[in-house]
């Protein structure tokens, strides 16, 4: 299993890597100003290489999002990001989070459900 790391600030290049590999054609988002807002994120290392990577971002309350959950697609199906997300909700429990929110789409659902997550009603407005 390969190491995870909290609070690891990868560097631009390793999160472009990634971000390149597990979502082709989409910029990656500009973690050096959202990491330091959040209340936590995860890098999953193999051999010093980002591998994966998840986001804690909160309201500065009791309610945490998890964000931007990603592992690189050579990888998966050997349960790191399964390792990710609960090593996340472990980490937002610790650091007061009473509540853990997640957003997926639809071919996700039995993954978040297989991590612990309930499926709720929510609401969505597209801003751009």
């Amino acid at each position: 299993m390969p190491d995870i790391r909290i609070d690891p600030f990868p560097s631009p290049e390793d999160l472009a890597a990634l971000w390149a590999a597990a979502w082709p054609g989409a910029r990656p988002p500009d973690f050096a100003r959202i990491l330091p807002r959040s209340l936590a994120h995860l890098g999953a290392y193999d051999e010093g290489r980002l591998i994966g990577f998840v986001n804690v971002a909160w309201d500065g309350g009791i309610h945490a999002f998890l964000l931007d959950t990603c592992l690189h697609p050579d990888l998966r199906r050997r349960g790191i990001a399964t390792a990710l997300v609960s090593e996340a909700v472990r980490v937002a429990r610790a650091r007061g989070a009473e509540w853990l929110h997640v957003d997926f789409e639809p071919h996700l659902q039995g993954f978040y459900a297989a991590c612990g997550f309930a499926p709720t009603a929510a609401g969505l407005i597209r801003l751009a």
